[in-house]
C-alpha cells in the first residue's frame, strides 16, 4: 500500500523506469534529494508538484494520495490470472451485496453459460445493469493486465449502483 508522499514518488519512479539520478535531472534537483524524498526525510518543494505528477504521469492528487487510482494497467507477466479476484458490488438504497470471485471460476461459469448473479426480485435493477455488461470484454481486459474498477454503472430510476473490480 502507498500510504505515504515517499513511497509514491518511489512507486512512480520505478513504475516509469527511472534511476534516482534521471529524476533528480528532470525536477533540476540533486539525486541526495530525490533520496530524501524516499526515505522521507524531507519531501519535495511544493512548486515541484505539478512537475512530479507530469513526469509520472498522475494527478497532483494521486501523488498526494487524496485520490487513489481506481483502473491500474499491470504488465502482462506481473498478472497472474490464477489469483485475480473479480469482484462485482451491488449496491442499493436498501442492501449492499459484493461477489468476490476468481477470474478462473467466472471464465469457466462464462464457457459453460451457468452463470446468473442476481436472481433477487428487488435486485432488478441490478440484474438489467449486470445483463448489459459484456463480462468477456471485462475478462479479455483483465488478462490483458487492466486492474482495478472496470466498470460502473448508475440505475438512477432504481438508485441501484453497480461496480466491476478486477484485483
Amino acid at each position: 500500500m502507498l500510504d505515504t508522499l515517499s513511497e509514491r514518488i518511489a512507486f512512480y519512479r520505478r513504475k516509469c523506469g527511472l534511476t534516482q539520478e534521471e529524476l533528480a535531472e528532470k525536477c533540476s534537483v540533486t539525486p541526495q534529494a530525490v533520496s530524501k524524498w524516499e526515505n522521507s526525510l524531507t519531501s519535495p518543494d511544493i512548486s515541484l508538484l505539478p512537475r512530479l505528477s507530469e513526469i509520472f504521469g498522475v494527478s497532483c492528487d494521486e501523488l498526494l494520495g487524496a485520490r487513489k487510482p481506481e483502473t491500474i494497467a499491470v504488465k502482462k507477466n506481473d498478472f497472474d490470472p490464477t489469483r485475480a479476484i473479480l469482484k462485482i458490488r451491488i449496491i442499493t438504497d436498501e442492501a449492499r451485496v459484493s461477489l468476490n470471485l476468481p477470474l478462473e471460476a467466472v471464465k469457466l461459469f462464462l464457457a459453460s453459460g451457468a452463470i446468473d448473479l442476481v436472481e433477487d426480485e428487488s435486485l432488478k435493477g441490478a440484474k438489467s445493469a449486470l445483463e448489459s455488461i459484456d463480462l468477456d470484454r471485462v475478462i479479455e481486459l483483465a488478462n490483458a493486465g487492466v486492474m482495478g474498477k472496470l466498470v460502473e454503472i448508475d440505475v438512477s430510476q432504481e438508485n441501484t449502483k453497480v461496480e466491476i473490480w478486477v484485483e
